[in-house]
């Protein structure tokens, strides 16, 4: 880094080098502030050697994302305020060009990737890129096949998508799964056995290197270190609703009362997560969750008034109890978006930058 600058110091008696790494350790929230000291701290703070240095000394953070659908358009947010001594603030991002219905979403790094979603009812295989670093999409490789109501996941650093097609001819069967490596920018068939092949997936996760795609009946999961297919368990499939997020190793969404519980894999037993009834509503549709940091962050789609809809938001400590029991503390809840009546939220996602 210090090359591109031979003539100039970022900070005067400093080598660049030191000198990036002391802006590496600026919260993100400060860096349009930092940008505007000079050109060469305003191609640092927008450099991808500054998040490479902040990913190597640990000074990263996690940023909130969320997906919404507003009058029949989708919209883009991230949350850049989560302090409960602040107001909360949520920053609109651009939105992709095309409106695909239905794609998966995953997170890859400081990326978010937007896979298929049909377009004029036709299933696509297009694949939209957020680099959160720069705020800005891209068009990223196609899949294979075009897919819609797919299950996507990362598993050692590659991207697994499964389903969302109909297996109605040969290219469709072969590529029912498929994998893309970021390496070599390319997408791979995944062999799959006939019987796991259900179209519809309406959520996925992955727990410890094993990824879980759920569709209407039943799900399946692939062990992507050992190449094996298998089933999920009855009483994951009964349990598991809307999108859950994975904390701990735990598996946790909501249940048909409108609590949130959370699923032990080892022990195949479905828990409810104490300490956080007085805090919550009780859901019953429109909440999505993700793993914020190694903790986990709810949101949801609150009353309102007659016109309005409120986005809620709270970010929940859990944990393990002695006897095996799961237990929770809210860090804080609030209101973070008010949007038109009729509106929802898609999906939230967390990216460390």
């Amino acid at each position: 880094m210090s090359g591109l600058y031979p003539q100039s110091q970022l900070i005067p008696n400093l080598p660049n080098d030191i000198a990036i790494q002391c802006l590496a350790r600026v919260p993100r929230s400060h860096h349009p502030i930092l940008s505007l000291v000079s050109k060469s701290w305003h191609s640092t703070i927008t450099s991808t050697v500054l998040y490479t240095t902040r990913s190597r000394i640990h000074t990263t953070e996690t940023f909130l994302y969320l997906n919404l659908r507003i009058n029949s358009t989708f919209h883009w947010y991230t949350l850049i305020s989560r302090n409960p001594q602040k107001p909360t603030k949520l920053f609109q991002l651009s939105s992709i060009p095309a409106k695909p219905i239905g794609p998966a979403f995953t997170v890859l790094g400081s990326k978010i990737y937007v896979l298929g979603g049909s377009i004029g009812d036709i299933p696509s295989n297009n694949v939209w890129v957020f680099d959160c670093r720069f705020n800005c999409w891209e068009m990223g490789p196609r899949m294979r096949i075009g897919r819609e109501f797919a299950a996507a996941g990362v598993v050692g650093g590659k991207i697994y998508v499964m389903g969302g097609c109909v297996v109605d001819n040969w290219a469709r069967s072969m590529n029912w799964a498929e994998v893309f490596d970021p390496v070599t920018g390319l997408w791979t068939a995944l062999p799959s056995p006939i019987e796991v092949r259900d179209k519809w997936m309406h959520d996925s996760a992955v727990v410890g290197g094993k990824m879980y795609a759920m569709a209407d009946r039943g799900g399946v999961v692939y062990d992507a270190g050992e190449c094996v297919w298998g089933s999920v368990s009855k009483r994951l499939d009964l349990g598991w609703r809307g999108r859950a997020a994975v904390v701990g190793g735990v598996l946790y969404c909501y249940d048909y009362l409108g609590k949130i519980r959370g699923y032990d894999m080892k022990e195949d037993v479905w828990k409810e997560l104490k300490g956080v009834e007085q805090g919550l509503p009780k859901f019953l549709c429109g909440v999505t969750m993700v793993n914020f940091d190694e903790r986990l962050c709810v949101v949801w789609e609150g009353k309102g008034s007659g016109k309005e809809v409120d986005v809620m938001c709270a970010e929940i400590e859990v944990w393990k109890d002695e006897d095996g029991g799961l237990s929770g503390r809210i860090l804080w809840s609030d209101m973070i978006l008010v949007v038109p009546n009729g509106a929802s939220v898609v999906h939230c996602l967390a990216v460390d930058l």
